[in-house]
């Protein structure tokens, strides 16, 4: 009899703290952000286009990339059709070095 009484117990205990789990969500919802703070500031163009530099010096393949928090575009050269940087002679992974290509003047949509 003692042990029936221990497992109707500890069988109470356990519905009492599922119900309390169960029921949390609903009591005390958790906060939502409808925005988060972490924007993206730059936007990559898909695909890969013909880089001209505005001085005439370079003309390459590679990624075009707006900042979006001043409006500056830079051209990143990957020397070939895939979307990344092309290994060439050198050993280990390439890096690619940005080059101005130009400028919107978001500023002035405000206008």
């Amino acid at each position: 009899m003692k042990t029936d009484l221990c497992v109707k117990i500890l069988l109470l205990v356990i519905a009492a703290s599922l119900s309390a789990i169960t029921l949390r969500p609903y009591v005390s919802p958790p906060p939502v952000a409808a925005q988060s703070g972490v924007a993206s500031e730059i936007y990559v163009e898909p695909g890969v286009s013909m880089l001209r530099a505005p001085d005439g010096t370079q003309q390459v393949l590679g990624k075009v990339v707006v900042d979006l928090r001043n409006g500056n575009i830079w051209g990143f050269p990957t020397l070939s059709q895939d979307p990344y940087p092309a290994a060439g002679a050198k050993a280990g992974p390439p890096t690619s070095h940005p080059f101005l290509l130009g400028r919107f003047a978001f500023s002035d949509m405000d206008k």
